[in-house]
Protein backbone atom coordinates (compact mmCIF):
# COMPACT_ATOMS: atom_id res chain seq x y z
CA UNK A 1 0.00 0.00 0.00
CA UNK A 2 1.34 3.46 -0.88
CA UNK A 3 1.03 5.50 2.35
CA UNK A 4 2.21 9.13 2.78
CA UNK A 5 3.13 10.50 6.10
CA UNK A 6 2.42 13.81 6.24
CA UNK A 7 4.53 15.58 9.26
CA UNK A 8 8.22 13.66 10.85
CA UNK A 9 7.53 14.12 14.07
CA UNK A 10 7.74 11.74 16.56
CA UNK A 11 4.09 10.29 15.68
CA UNK A 12 4.44 10.12 11.87
CA UNK A 13 8.42 8.92 12.06
CA UNK A 14 6.98 6.09 14.46
CA UNK A 15 4.21 4.38 12.60
CA UNK A 16 5.61 5.40 8.79
CA UNK A 17 8.63 3.30 10.03
CA UNK A 18 7.29 0.45 10.99
CA UNK A 19 4.34 0.59 8.22
CA UNK A 20 8.17 0.38 5.51
CA UNK A 21 9.11 -2.45 7.72
CA UNK A 22 5.88 -4.12 6.65
CA UNK A 23 6.45 -3.68 3.07
CA UNK A 24 4.34 -0.46 2.59
CA UNK A 25 5.32 2.00 0.55
CA UNK A 26 6.04 5.16 2.85
CA UNK A 27 6.19 8.75 1.60
CA UNK A 28 7.26 11.35 4.24
CA UNK A 29 6.23 14.61 3.75
CA UNK A 30 8.42 17.52 5.63
CA UNK A 31 7.69 21.31 5.49
CA UNK A 32 11.00 21.69 4.36
CA UNK A 33 12.76 18.78 3.37
CA UNK A 34 15.89 20.39 2.55
CA UNK A 35 16.50 22.07 5.91
CA UNK A 36 14.35 19.92 8.07
CA UNK A 37 16.54 16.91 10.03
CA UNK A 38 14.95 14.27 8.03
CA UNK A 39 17.39 12.22 6.71
CA UNK A 40 17.44 9.41 9.43
CA UNK A 41 14.10 8.47 7.83
CA UNK A 42 15.49 8.20 3.98
CA UNK A 43 17.75 6.09 5.69
CA UNK A 44 15.02 3.98 7.44
CA UNK A 45 14.05 1.33 4.38
CA UNK A 46 14.27 0.70 0.81
CA UNK A 47 10.22 1.19 0.69
CA UNK A 48 10.99 5.16 2.16
CA UNK A 49 10.64 8.28 0.63
CA UNK A 50 11.14 11.73 1.94
CA UNK A 51 9.61 14.59 0.70
CA UNK A 52 7.43 17.64 0.27
CA UNK A 53 3.85 16.71 1.40
CA UNK A 54 2.73 17.64 -2.03
CA UNK A 55 5.18 14.81 -3.46
CA UNK A 56 4.29 12.26 -0.99
CA UNK A 57 0.19 12.86 -1.33
CA UNK A 58 0.32 12.63 -4.65
CA UNK A 59 2.31 9.51 -4.68
CA UNK A 60 -0.44 7.89 -2.06
CA UNK A 61 -3.32 5.85 -1.23
CA UNK A 62 -3.44 6.72 2.32
CA UNK A 63 -2.70 9.70 4.31
CA UNK A 64 -1.26 9.85 7.98
CA UNK A 65 -1.86 13.71 9.07
CA UNK A 66 0.36 13.60 12.22
CA UNK A 67 1.06 17.58 12.25
CA UNK A 68 -0.03 19.98 14.65
CA UNK A 69 -3.92 21.11 14.72
CA UNK A 70 -3.23 24.47 13.35
CA UNK A 71 -1.61 23.88 10.80
CA UNK A 72 -3.72 20.58 9.60
CA UNK A 73 -6.25 22.77 7.15
CA UNK A 74 -2.82 24.72 5.55
CA UNK A 75 -0.82 22.18 4.62
CA UNK A 76 -3.81 19.75 3.51
CA UNK A 77 -4.89 22.62 1.09
CA UNK A 78 -1.29 23.01 0.25
CA UNK A 79 -0.21 19.41 -0.70
CA UNK A 80 -2.83 18.98 -3.66
CA UNK A 81 -6.22 17.28 -4.55
CA UNK A 82 -7.20 14.42 -1.40
CA UNK A 83 -10.15 13.47 -3.82
CA UNK A 84 -11.19 9.73 -2.79
CA UNK A 85 -7.59 9.34 -0.31
CA UNK A 86 -7.77 7.66 3.07
CA UNK A 87 -7.03 10.36 5.82
CA UNK A 88 -6.28 8.77 9.04
CA UNK A 89 -6.67 11.59 11.74
CA UNK A 90 -4.31 10.86 14.88
CA UNK A 91 -4.65 15.27 15.62
CA UNK A 92 -5.69 15.75 19.09
CA UNK A 93 -6.44 19.65 19.07
CA UNK A 94 -4.84 20.25 21.89
CA UNK A 95 -4.39 23.50 23.81
CA UNK A 96 -0.84 24.90 24.11
CA UNK A 97 -0.58 24.21 27.51
CA UNK A 98 -1.97 20.50 27.48
CA UNK A 99 -4.55 21.20 29.86
CA UNK A 100 -7.77 20.39 27.38
CA UNK A 101 -8.90 20.66 23.83
CA UNK A 102 -9.30 24.00 20.85
CA UNK A 103 -12.64 22.27 20.33
CA UNK A 104 -15.00 19.40 20.86
CA UNK A 105 -17.64 17.87 22.99
CA UNK A 106 -20.01 18.67 20.07
CA UNK A 107 -17.64 18.07 17.73
CA UNK A 108 -14.32 16.94 16.32
CA UNK A 109 -11.14 17.77 14.35
CA UNK A 110 -12.02 14.55 12.95
CA UNK A 111 -15.45 16.18 11.86
CA UNK A 112 -14.07 19.44 11.04
CA UNK A 113 -11.53 17.71 8.74
CA UNK A 114 -13.86 15.76 7.07
CA UNK A 115 -15.99 19.33 6.43
CA UNK A 116 -13.03 20.88 4.91
CA UNK A 117 -12.35 18.02 2.52
CA UNK A 118 -15.54 16.13 1.94
CA UNK A 119 -14.04 14.24 -0.69
CA UNK A 120 -11.47 12.31 1.23
CA UNK A 121 -13.04 9.42 4.13
CA UNK A 122 -11.52 10.54 7.37
CA UNK A 123 -10.81 7.86 10.07
CA UNK A 124 -10.15 8.96 13.63
CA UNK A 125 -7.20 6.71 14.55
CA UNK A 126 -3.93 6.59 16.70
CA UNK A 127 -4.62 9.97 18.74
CA UNK A 128 -4.66 8.59 22.22
CA UNK A 129 -1.52 6.89 21.77
CA UNK A 130 2.57 8.05 22.93
CA UNK A 131 4.85 7.36 20.23
CA UNK A 132 6.27 4.61 22.01
CA UNK A 133 3.62 2.76 21.83
CA UNK A 134 3.53 2.93 18.18
CA UNK A 135 6.99 1.76 18.32
CA UNK A 136 6.10 -1.17 20.40
CA UNK A 137 2.32 -1.80 21.08
CA UNK A 138 3.05 -4.91 23.80
CA UNK A 139 3.22 -4.72 27.47
CA UNK A 140 3.77 -8.04 28.89
CA UNK A 141 1.30 -10.27 27.31
CA UNK A 142 -1.17 -7.81 25.99
CA UNK A 143 -1.53 -5.56 23.13
CA UNK A 144 -2.80 -1.74 23.43
CA UNK A 145 -5.87 -0.89 21.90
CA UNK A 146 -6.03 1.03 18.82
CA UNK A 147 -9.46 3.03 18.63
CA UNK A 148 -10.63 4.13 15.81
CA UNK A 149 -13.83 5.40 13.69
CA UNK A 150 -15.13 6.55 10.44
CA UNK A 151 -18.21 6.92 8.35
CA UNK A 152 -16.38 4.65 5.37
CA UNK A 153 -16.37 0.81 5.93
CA UNK A 154 -13.99 0.13 3.31
CA UNK A 155 -11.66 3.06 5.01
CA UNK A 156 -12.24 1.57 8.26
CA UNK A 157 -11.00 -1.55 7.20
CA UNK A 158 -7.94 -0.60 5.97
CA UNK A 159 -7.35 1.18 9.19
CA UNK A 160 -7.78 -1.94 11.19
CA UNK A 161 -5.20 -3.87 8.77
CA UNK A 162 -2.67 -1.37 9.07
CA UNK A 163 -3.41 -1.37 13.20
CA UNK A 164 -3.22 -5.07 13.08
CA UNK A 165 0.06 -5.17 10.93
CA UNK A 166 1.54 -2.90 13.87
CA UNK A 167 0.68 -5.34 16.41
CA UNK A 168 -2.31 -2.90 18.16
CA UNK A 169 -5.85 -4.53 19.39
CA UNK A 170 -7.75 -2.35 17.09
CA UNK A 171 -11.71 -1.47 18.33
CA UNK A 172 -13.91 -0.15 16.05
CA UNK A 173 -16.11 2.37 17.84
CA UNK A 174 -18.64 3.36 15.36
CA UNK A 175 -19.11 6.74 12.97
CA UNK A 176 -16.85 9.90 12.98
CA UNK A 177 -18.65 11.30 15.27
CA UNK A 178 -17.15 9.12 18.02
CA UNK A 179 -13.98 11.52 17.56
CA UNK A 180 -16.11 13.39 19.81
CA UNK A 181 -15.39 10.97 22.47
CA UNK A 182 -11.75 9.61 21.29
CA UNK A 183 -10.43 13.14 21.04
CA UNK A 184 -11.00 13.45 25.44
CA UNK A 185 -10.03 10.30 25.74
CA UNK A 186 -6.70 11.56 24.83
CA UNK A 187 -6.91 14.30 27.12
CA UNK A 188 -6.77 11.54 29.59
CA UNK A 189 -4.17 9.61 28.52
CA UNK A 190 -1.68 13.47 28.24
CA UNK A 191 -3.56 13.94 31.72
CA UNK A 192 -1.40 11.05 32.90
CA UNK A 193 1.88 11.00 30.42
CA UNK A 194 2.45 14.76 31.29
CA UNK A 195 1.26 15.57 34.17
CA UNK A 196 1.21 12.66 36.91
CA UNK A 197 4.76 11.69 35.87
CA UNK A 198 3.62 8.15 33.64
CA UNK A 199 5.43 8.97 30.42
CA UNK A 200 4.92 7.33 27.23
CA UNK A 201 5.27 3.66 28.19
CA UNK A 202 1.82 3.72 28.90
CA UNK A 203 -1.18 2.72 26.78
CA UNK A 204 -5.19 2.18 27.13
CA UNK A 205 -6.52 -1.42 27.08
CA UNK A 206 -10.54 -2.33 26.76
CA UNK A 207 -11.63 -5.84 27.69
CA UNK A 208 -14.77 -7.27 27.72
CA UNK A 209 -16.25 -10.79 28.29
Amino acid sequence: MKIAVLGTGNVGSALGSRWAEHGHEVSFGAKDPAHDPVGHLAQSGPHVRVGSCAEALAASEVVLLAIPWSQARLVLEQAGDLSGKILIDCINPLAPDLTGLELGYTTSAAEQLAAWFPKTRVVKAFNALSAAAMRDPMFGQQRATAFYCGDDADAKSVVRQLSQQLGFDPVDCGGLRLARQLEPLAMLYVHLAVFEGWGGDCAFKILKR
